[in-house]
């Protein structure tokens, strides 16, 4: 990657970002020698200057991209040298610092089909053009010199030279790079229904006479105007004011040519109409199509991000209760490690109202599993099933949790659950699933796609390898934060950790399964397992119990010796200094610098140290709704309702309150003071006091405000 350093996108890049010359190729030689994000985010600070995950991810990318850039200018440069072109323009290539500017240089000597300009060249009209530029009338006058079997008489030999000059007009670099800029600054995205569809295209209403301008169309508008576009209920446009484009041509063109003439004029505006316009309106919806993809995958990551990072309840034995009413509450009993011990269905609802029969089943259940939490699925039945499991008695303290159950059942019916439970229906799957998220939300819920999980907008309109990226990247993450248990995690889960893969995370498994790990080091024994991937992965990596207790914390093994000479110096051993904040306190840092490990990753030991196992997750809380609301008919403007927020868009935030339909907080309506930025302000799963500000029943939106709501 060291040939991109200096290329105009990565320059760019440090200059927006801060980042200095010296980080960059820093960084640079990380990427270069293997080194992962989470790995370098979190033991490389002295290396890169504190570069966060998110800096490090971005940059990868602009890499990426530069990467491409050259190569495209490398392949250009030869096409053009094969054709024999002019020093200077490989000079203008070799300089070009975008995309843009390459192609439009490019743009002229680029195969493509046969134009109408091509075939007027080819019967011999480029002459007659040209004439046309310099003397319009002398032109006119020997039109009949030019006449052949495809243009027989004036009109079409006139047309054929107009053609030839409008596309030499259209394929003019500045006149494409003005009129790229006055498209991006001043388009105006126009929409209209399509007459005969009006019934059909309701849900698009708001857009059947809309106009705005495109730079400042919010990325939810956009995207679900080009969804009503592509499903054909609509009809856009995206273009500035045509006679300022016409003026912006004649400005770049009229020091090159003559263009007082009638025909020059025509074919002036015929470029713009037939070639420049409808090729500047398809590239500006994609810059801006490209530029909702971004902002949608990342509110899209926001919230999983925030989903998988959720508290968890930990290792607890659990009841998770899949709830219906006609086929009955699927239950199941699972162990501490998430190991389904018991399963069966119950009937409390109607139509079959079993409820003394229900009742005796759950509680016998809590009392021979020893039950210490109850986790009941957020779909239908899921309120009422609360409520029946609040009235039982137990023999011991149960907590009672709500689970959104989105993506249970894509989990249940997925060639992994049936592996793991392959005599078991989709429903009693489901209902582990319920459980385990419950337990640990991070571990279960990567097994899901995440576009099942009820989270973010439009995600299925944007880019798919864009939001592929994002998506992966925000796992990676959120995975190599939390930290994974050698001897409890699933493959899937271990396959996300910094350094290891599908065939490295089966292997742990396999090895795991006949001699499990009593240490890091235990990993080396793995045939294929080498220093590389120990040096990537080891750090993410806990062994509970393990004889060294650095085993189960986020301290690199390369940096085991520090601590060991630290507790040494306070002459006391390594598992007697671990949490011992007085002892940790009395360490001076600066005593154990080194060229290598400088005061960023000697503070990250510190502060393990101090909190030796510490979840960054926090701690689950239980939540219950208002009892007096169970649909959408018993919600009054004014209400003051407790709700929890289930998804985050950039118009605003979803709360759900007990029922079926979500209300919506829009960002106008959250606080006080004006916020762009929503996820700034709420995060999804927190726990929320929301007024009832309008409810339309016939259409189930619910309005909520948080302004002026005392928040608990």
């Amino acid at each position: 990657m060291s040939f991109v350093s200096e290329t105009a996108l990565l320059v760019e890049f440090t200059r927006a970002s801060g980042i200095s010359k010296n980080q960059l190729q820093n960084t640079l030689q990380l990427f270069e020698s293997g080194a992962t994000v989470p790995f370098i985010a979190r033991y490389r600070k002295e290396k890169t200057g504190g570069l966060t995950d998110e800096q490090l991810f971005d940059l990868k990318k602009r890499i990426r991209e530069a990467e491409k850039f050259i190569e495209r200018k490398k392949y250009i440069l030869q096409k053009l040298s094969e054709k024999g072109v002019d020093s200077g323009l490989l000079n203008e290539v070799e300089n070009a610092s975008t995309t843009e500017v390459l192609e439009d240089l490019y743009l002229p000597y680029k195969e493509k089909k046969k134009s109408r300009a091509q075939k007027a060249r080819d019967a011999g009209l480029q002459p007659l053009a040209d004439m046309l530029l310099k003397n319009e009338k002398q032109a006119l006058g020997s039109w009949n010199n030019f006449k052949s079997e495809h243009f027989p008489d004036e009109e079409s030999v006139l047309q054929g030279a107009r053609d030839i000059l409008a596309e030499t007009f259209s394929e003019n670099a500045e006149v494409r790079h003005q009129l790229r800029n006055l498209f991006l600054q001043d388009s105006v995205l126009t929409s209209k229904v399509v007459k005969t569809k009006t019934d059909e295209a309701v849900k698009y209403k708001d857009y059947f006479d809309y106009k705005e301008k495109i730079k400042t169309c919010a990325a939810h508008r956009l995207l679900a105007i080009l969804r009503g576009e592509k499903e054909k209920f609509l009809r856009i446009s995206a273009a500035p004011d045509e006679k300022t484009a016409l003026h912006k041509i004649n400005q770049v063109l009229s020091p090159l040519f003559n263009l007082s003439g009638k025909e020059v004029s025509s074919a002036m505006t015929d470029a713009y109409d037939r070639l420049l316009l409808p090729s500047l309106e398809n590239e500006i919806l994609r810059f801006y199509k490209q530029k909702a993809d971004v902002a949608s995958a990342k509110i899209f990551a926001v919230n999983l991000q925030q989903l998988l990072l959720a508290p968890p309840l930990g290792q607890k034995n659990v009841l998770a209760i899949d709830p219906g009413f006609r086929t009955g509450c699927k239950l199941v009993c699972l162990d501490r490690y998430g190991n389904l011990l018991h399963n069966e269905t119950i009937f409390p609802h109607p139509p079959q109202e079993q409820h003394k029969q229900a009742a005796q089943k759950i509680t016998t259940l809590v009392s021979q599993y020893q039950i210490e939490a109850i986790a009941v699925g957020n779909g239908t039945a899921g309120r009422e099933t609360e409520q029946f499991i609040q009235r039982l008695h137990f023999d011991r303290k149960i907590q009672l949790f709500s689970v959104n159950e989105d993506g249970a059942s894509v989990y249940s019916a997925s060639s992994e659950a049936r592996q793991e439970f392959p005599g078991y229906d989709v429903t009693v799957r489901g209902a582990v699933s319920i459980g385990r998220r419950l337990m640990d939300p991070l571990a279960e819920l990567i097994k899901i796609d995440p576009r099942s999980m009820g989270i973010g907008q439009y995600q299925h309109d944007v880019d798919e390898s864009l939001l592929e990226e994002e998506l992966n990247h925000t796992i990676e993450h959120c995975v190599n934060a939390v930290g994974v248990n050698l001897n409890t995690a699933s493959e899937k889960l271990l396959t996300c950790v910094s350094g290891l893969g599908t065939t490295l995370a089966k292997k742990i498994v396999e090895h795991r399964n006949h001699h499990g790990f009593q240490s890091r080091n235990d990993l080396l024994k793995i045939k294929g397992f080498g220093p590389a991937a120990f040096q990537q992965s080891s750090g993410f990596l806990r062994i509970p119990k393990a004889e060294n207790p650095l085993d189960n914390s986020a301290v690199h093994p390369e940096n085991y010796n520090i601590v060991e000479q630290m507790a040494s110096d306070l002459k006391m051993k390594v598992e007697q200094f671990i949490g011992n904040e007085n002892a940790i306190r009395q360490i001076k840092l600066e005593k154990y610098v080194t060229e290598e490990t400088g005061l960023p990753t000697l503070n990250d030991i510190m502060e393990e140290l101090l909190k030796p196992g510490r979840d960054v997750r926090g701690i689950i809380k239980v939540f219950e709704f208002d009892k007096s609301i169970r649909s959408i008919t018993d919600l009054k403007e004014g209400m003051i309702l407790p709700g929890v927020i289930n998804n985050i868009t950039h118009f605003g935030a979803f709360v759900d309150m007990g029922i079926k339909q979500g209300g919506l907080i829009h960002k106008s309506q959250l606080t006080e003071e004006f916020t762009s930025d929503v996820a700034s302000v709420v995060k999804l799963n927190q726990h929320v006091r929301v007024k009832v500000i309008s409810v339309d029943v016939a259409t189930k939106r619910i309005q909520l405000s948080m302004k002026g709501v005392e928040q608990q």
